[in-house]
C-alpha cells in the first residue's frame, strides 16, 4: 500500500497558470476526495497523476517511486472518465476483457477473472451485451470492472457520476464506498459536487477557484470545522456574520454591528495555535443552518438569541427551510428537521420568531 504524494507541483496552460506548488499527500488505501469548484485545476491534478500531462515543475510519488516521468502506461494508475470512455464496437465481457489481451494473459485466465469481476458487479446476465445498449448505471460498472481489472494501485474517477439522475447517483455512490472497501484500492474522486464528497471520503482536500488547496481533512472535520468563509459555503450552506473579536480572560465573544455580541469558543482553536485570534481582531462567524433552533417561544440556556420576522418557507421533504430576517440588514437560513407528521409548532410567513444557537456550534474563521 502506497501514499501518492505531489510535492510542489506546478503546471500552466499557454501561459496561465493553473496549479502553482501544490502540494498534497493521498494516503494509501483510502477514498480520497477532491473538491472545488469548476476550472480550479483538480481535473489537472487527476491527469498529472495519471500521466496523461506533465508537470511542468515539481515531482509525484505512488510510495517511495517517482512517477513524475513515467509515461501512463508504466504507472499502476487506472481512470474512470466522465463519459466513461468505452469501446463502443466490443460488448461487455471485451470491454473489461481488453486490458488483459493487450498484457498477453491467456484466455482462460482472461476468463475466469473478467466472470468474476462481472458477477461482482451484477452484470452476469449482461456479459455479451453491446455498451451502447446497457443504462448510464450499467456502463459505470463497465468502466469501472475495466479499470480495476489490472489490479491498479491507484484508481483515479474525473466526476464519474455526472451525467446520471439524483436518484441512480445515490444508489452508486453506495456502490462506489462498498467496492472501495472490499479492494482498499487508494481512490482519488474528483468532483465540484460537494454532496458527492461527504458522501464518500474518508478524507477530502478542498480546491478553491485560484488553485490553491484550503484544507484537506475528514469530510466531518470539514464541514464542522472549515477553515475560511469559502471552505464553510462550498461544503454545505453557512451563515457568515463579520464582526470584532473581544477577548476578555479565558472568555471570548464577537461583536457584529447592529446585530449584537455573541459568546464564541475558541479554546479548540487556541490549542491549534492559531496566531491570528487577538483581542479587537476582524474575524468572521460561520453558523450552519442547522446548528440554529427556531421557535416562536421565549427559551433561556443557549448563548444566542435572535429576534427575527420569517421571511420565507422551503419544504423539502426531510427538512424546512427558513429564511430570517434579523436586526436592519441581515438574513439567517435556518433548516429544521421534519421529524414529525403534525408539527408540534406552526411557523408561517410574516411570523415573528426566535433563533437561538449553542456557541460550541459557531466556528471563528479568519477569512
Amino acid at each position: 500500500m502506497k501514499d501518492v504524494i505531489l510535492r510542489q507541483v506546478s503546471k500552466s496552460y499557454r501561459g496561465e497558470q493553473v496549479l502553482e506548488k501544490i502540494n498534497l499527500t493521498i494516503p494509501s488505501g483510502k477514498f480520497f476526495a477532491l473538491l472545488g469548484p469548476s476550472g480550479c485545476g483538480k481535473t489537472t491534478i487527476l491527469r498529472l497523476i495519471g500521466g496523461f500531462e506533465q508537470v511542468d515543475a515539481g515531482t509525484i510519488f505512488i510510495g517511495d517511486t517517482n512517477i513524475t516521468d513515467l509515461p501512463s502506461n508504466q504507472r499502476s494508475v487506472n481512470t474512470v472518465f466522465q463519459n466513461y470512455a468505452l469501446f463502443p464496437h466490443l460488448n461487455v465481457f471485451e470491454n473489461v476483457a481488453y486490458s488483459l489481451r493487450v498484457r498477453g494473459v491467456d484466455e482462460a485466465t482472461i476468463k475466469t477473472r473478467v466472470m468474476q469481476l462481472l458477477k461482482t458487479f451484477g452484470l452476469e446476465r449482461r456479459v455479451y451485451a453491446s455498451v451502447t445498449e446497457l443504462s448510464g448505471g450499467q456502463q459505470q460498472r463497465v468502466a469501472l470492472a475495466r479499470a480495476i481489472i489490472n489490479e491498479p494501485a491507484v484508481l483515479l474517477l474525473d466526476e464519474p457520476l455526472a451525467a446520471m439522475d439524483y436518484r441512480l447517483r445515490e444508489k452508486m455512490l453506495v456502490e462506489l464506498i462498498e467496492l472501495q472497501d472490499s479492494l482498499q484500492t487508494t481512490f482519488l474522486y474528483v468532483t465540484h459536487d460537494p454532496f458527492e464528497a461527504l458522501t464518500v471520503a474518508d478524507q477530502m482536500a478542498i480546491m478553491n477557484a485560484d488553485g490553491e488547496i484550503e484544507q484537506v481533512g475528514t469530510p466531518k472535520e470539514i464541514y464542522e470545522f472549515p477553515v475560511s468563509a469559502f471552505v464553510a459555503k462550498f461544503v454545505g450552506p453557512a451563515n457568515i456574520l463579520r464582526g470584532k473579536l473581544v477577548l476578555v480572560d479565558e472568555t471570548a465573544q464577537v461583536i457584529v454591528p447592529d446585530l449584537g455580541m455573541f459568546p464564541v469558543d475558541i479554546v479548540r482553536q487556541k490549542e491549534e495555535n492559531f496566531g491570528w485570534l487577538i483581542n479587537d481582531r476582524t474575524v468572521l462567524l460561520s453558523i450552519r443552518p442547522e446548528k440554529i433552533l427556531i421557535t416562536k417561544r421565549s427559551l433561556e440556556g443557549y448563548a444566542a438569541k435572535l429576534e427575527g420576522i420569517v421571511h420565507s418557507i422551503v419544504y423539502s421533504g426531510r427538512s424546512t427551510e427558513y429564511i430570517v430576517r434579523v436586526g436592519d440588514s441581515f438574513t439567517l437560513r435556518v433548516f429544521e428537521q421534519n421529524e414529525e407528521h403534525i408539527a408540534q409548532e406552526v411557523i408561517d410567513y410574516d411570523d415573528k420568531v426566535y433563533l437561538y444557537w449553542h456557541q460550541k456550534n459557531v466556528v471563528v474563521l479568519e477569512r
